[in-house]
């Protein structure tokens, strides 16, 4: 079976995926914004300083003759984050907000199907916002539609995070998340509603597909993978006069549960550190300030000094209250950082409680104090859980997730064949 995907930023997940389908023989066309191939245009360009962030958007070689791309929007959206234009990509409004890029690239992945279905295509693949006019015109070609949702229902998020505007009403700020138009989320169900499979990496996003209002087709689950884990790691030991290294990387938003970790650590000086990698998600919340002018603040860094920053600490936390997988907790976990978590992550999926992680309920900040105690008390636990963390790394690289994805679409295309032959 061949499938046309799409997706206007690309990202681990999404790479991942394609090499799953090539390695199948399934990719038909990938569409995207900005594309970069080893000696291209692109990839001399991105030798400039100025340019080095499109560096993020290489793409193996065995890509190439599948990519189609469309970069104007993508362009503009990183151009106007660069010279500080918000207002061009002010949400939902402006000319080169993401929404304007998700929109533009589903519209002209749509108008390539009828084109792509004579040559053989069968499907397409495509994400969250970016699938609506695409999936619209698969269903007129007769294409089936696979889904992608990588982060939990809007409903139930809304549920849940109003929630944690009354627990910590002076957060409210950082909930942005919460400013969807009306038009959008209509949108979001449509997508969902036209999907013939549905595709997720953990269980609790799932699980908030039970707050859809209406039927669904069937959901798969397919966690994430790990990044190639470190062969080695000293575990200082921790004793009165070493305080326990903490690590938050993240979303500064309450909804990542970055109020709690400030509660938490608090209670818990001098016996802890802090250090907080992340943007802030308001300029406007007095409270977030507050907090970060007490501990260590780091805004951005490139991916491989988050690694190295992880290997430096003892302990991650990422107590998220509404997320859909968390790769923070996996990239933590490759590096032997064990990782505190909830079950509204990727956690009970890929941790066993005590053994490999730790799970604590969300929201509460009592069970991270709780944990957090206990590692104080039982200084071994991190160096053991690291190893065991690691060693849970080694069993799930990136090509695991690209291969079971591929499997999972050419089992439901034979399936739905065979069903149409016995009518």
């Amino acid at each position: 079976m061949k499938i046309i995907v799409s997706h206007p930023n690309s990202n681990q997940f999404n790479r991942s995926a394609l090499q799953g389908f090539l390695e199948k023989d399934m990719l038909s066309e990938f569409h995207t914004g900005i594309a970069l191939f080893p000696n291209g245009l692109l990839d001399r360009l991105a030798s400039f300083p100025t340019f080095s962030e499109i560096r993020r958007r290489s793409f193996s070689p065995d890509l190439k003759n599948y990519t189609h791309n469309w970069p104007v929007l993508e362009t503009g959206r990183l151009i106007a984050g660069k010279i500080g234009a918000t207002f061009l990509t002010r949400h939902e409004k402006g000319i080169f907000c993401i929404d304007s890029v998700y929109n533009s690239l589903d519209h002209r992945t749509s108008l390539r199907l009828k084109e792509a279905k004579k040559r053989g295509a069968k499907g397409v693949y495509a994400y969250e916002d970016g699938a609506l006019k695409t999936f619209r015109e698969a269903h007129n070609l007769g294409l089936s539609c696979f889904y992608d949702l990588p982060i939990g229902y809007w409903r139930t998020a809304r549920e849940l995070l109003e929630l944690e505007k009354e627990r910590w009403p002076e957060w409210s700020a950082t909930l942005t998340g919460l400013k969807d138009s009306e038009e959008k989320l209509i949108r979001k169900d449509e997508e969902l509603a036209l999907a013939d499979r549905i595709f997720v990496a953990s269980s609790f996003t799932a699980h908030t597909l039970k707050n859809y209002p209406g039927n669904l087709a069937p959901i798969e689950i397919i966690p994430y993978g790990f990044p190639p884990p470190i062969s080695t790691r000293k575990y200082e030991g921790i004793n009165n006069l070493k305080p326990l290294k903490l690590l938050f990387v993240g979303g500064l938003s309450q909804r990542k549960g970055i109020a709690d970790v400030f509660a938490v650590v608090d209670k818990l000086q001098p016996h802890v550190t802090l250090t907080v990698v992340g943007y802030k998600a308001s300029d406007n919340c007095r409270v977030l300030d507050e907090n970060l002018s007490k501990h260590k603040w780091i805004p951005s860094l490139p991916h491989s000094e988050i690694l190295k920053l992880m290997r430096d600490h003892d302990v991650l936390l990422f107590p998220s209250l509404f997320e859909g997988f968390g790769m923070v907790i996996t990239e933590a976990m490759s590096q032997g950082t064990p990782v505190i978590t909830t079950e509204r992550t990727a956690g009970p999926d890929v941790i066993i409680h005590n053994e490999n992680g730790w799970l604590i309920k969300a929201g509460s900040t009592i069970a991270l104090e709780e944990c957090l105690d206990y590692l104080l008390q039982n200084p071994k636990s991190i160096s053991e859980v690291g190893k065991a963390a690691r060693e849970t790394a080694k069993q799930r690289p990136w090509s695991v997730y690209g291969k079971e994805l591929a499997t999972a679409i050419s089992e439901h295309v034979g399936k739905a064949n065979a069903s149409k032959l016995r009518i």
